[in-house]
């Protein structure tokens, strides 16, 4: 017994030694053949935006591990892109401009032994942080400044916004990244007064715009004072449920320890809650807390609200209305008009909102922004209607809202 436990002791050593050797020398050339690999040949090239695709031959090499292609995309920069013997084709991207490029290309063998080169020329179209440039416009709005681009081939690309001052000095204040079609969003904090500002457009590979100057000057604008606003129930609204009754839902609550709105299961959709701002005022945006984890995971699930809008009206005793599940902005209803379509955006980590993570949580609990149309009429009276929510259900809840604009 004793003997069999001693050689099998031996045996595990020599097995672990063999596997340190491997370890050791798992850095060496993978071939030994030190032949130099023929050169690629039939070689096609087609363009796209801000690259190319590059289709080629390959040499008949018994040691050929890939092909590598070298270029400049700025006359500065210099990229390489490495494509396996497995495939008779490689793609060459991030050019700086609309023009000719030479690229050089290797076939390259196990060895590391490069080919003789061979240089092939590649004229890019557009890149796409060009097309994104001049369609790009920045405009005043509430507290702030209003971007909006469009991204037709939605790569990730980069809109720096820059502060400019009395000598003509500038610092970012803003990086909008982002690889949708649109750009749509506002950089806020800033007073009503004249400000200078410059932006330009940056991509993945270090190339950036030339940059546009203007002077704009921010919309007044401020919280509206939710100490002002009083339930207005309509015979459409939605029946409560819980103790979860209209004013929570302006409370300054916005934990999931608290109560908040809730409409009762089985109900009419979309869900709708009405109340009076104790104003009349335009608004610019509101932010809403939907009800986040707590006992069980409420945030992306339950009553909250994935897809709803928002109606108003300024009329001083407005009338009940049928609102419908979805309607355009700027429909009107009897004394009402559409203000806005919202989504409440997907879990920021990417899960599935059913897996979301804590991060996803701490968005919730934040509260998410959301603008309103800078076209809308003045209001006095709000109503949040929910077509749809996280679950598919037949309520809906909330936490809290808050509005801002200008009561001027």
């Amino acid at each position: 017994m004793k003997n069999s436990i001693y050689l099998i002791f031996i045996v595990s050593v020599l097995v672990s030694l063999a596997a340190c050797k491997k370890m050791e020398t798992y850095n060496d050339p993978a071939s030994s053949d030190m032949t130099k690999p023929g050169v690629v040949t039939n070689i096609k090239v087609d363009n796209f935006n801000g690259g190319a695709y590059i289709t080629y031959s390959l040499p008949n090499s018994k040691n050929l591990l890939y092909v590598l292609a070298q270029y400049k995309i700025n006359g500065v920069t210099t990229r390489e892109t490495k494509s396996s013997y497995y495939s008779d084709s490689i793609m060459v991207d991030g050019f700086a401009k609309k023009q000719g490029y030479d690229v050089t290309l290797y076939a390259v063998s196990r060895a590391e032994v490069k080919s003789d080169p061979v240089t092939v020329k590649v004229n890019p179209d557009t890149p796409p942080y060009l097309l994104l440039k001049p369609t790009i416009n920045a405009e005043a709005d509430f507290g702030g400044i209003k971007i909006t681009g469009t991204n037709p081939l939605k790569n990730n690309l980069g809109i720096i916004l820059l502060n400019v001052g009395d000598n003509n000095t500038s610092d970012v204040i803003d990086q909008h990244y982002g690889k949708t079609e649109i750009f749509d969003y506002s950089v806020r904090g800033y007073a009503p007064v004249a400000k200078k500002i410059g932006y330009y457009v940056t991509d993945n590979f270090g190339n950036i715009s030339d940059t546009t100057y203007k002077t704009v000057t921010p919309f007044f604008e401020t919280l509206l004072d939710r100490g002002k606003f009083f339930q207005y129930r309509l015979p459409s609204d939605g029946i409560i449920a819980y103790g979860w009754d209209l004013p929570y839902l302006w409370d300054g609550k916005t934990d999931g320890n608290s109560n908040g709105w809730h409409t009762a299961p089985g109900g009419a959709m979309p869900a709708i809650a009405t109340f009076g701002l104790g104003i009349s005022a335009k608004l610019s945006r509101f932010i809403l807390w939907e009800r986040p984890d707590g006992s069980d995971k409420f945030a992306y699930g339950h009553g909250n609200p994935k897809v709803f809008s928002i109606w108003g009206s300024d009329v001083a005793v407005p009338r009940d209305a049928q609102l419908p599940l979805s309607a355009p902005v700027g429909t009107v209803i009897g004394d009402w008009i559409n203000m806005g379509n919202y989504n409440y955006p997907n879990p920021p980590s990417g899960l599935a909102p059913v897996a979301h993570t804590t991060a996803d949580n701490d968005f919730v609990k934040a509260g998410v922004s959301f603008n309103f149309p800078l076209t809308n009429p003045k209001v006095r009276y709000i109503r949040l209607s929910v077509s749809t929510t996280w679950s598919n259900g037949t309520f809906a809840h909330a936490m809290e809202m808050a509005f801002y604009g200008d009561p001027k």
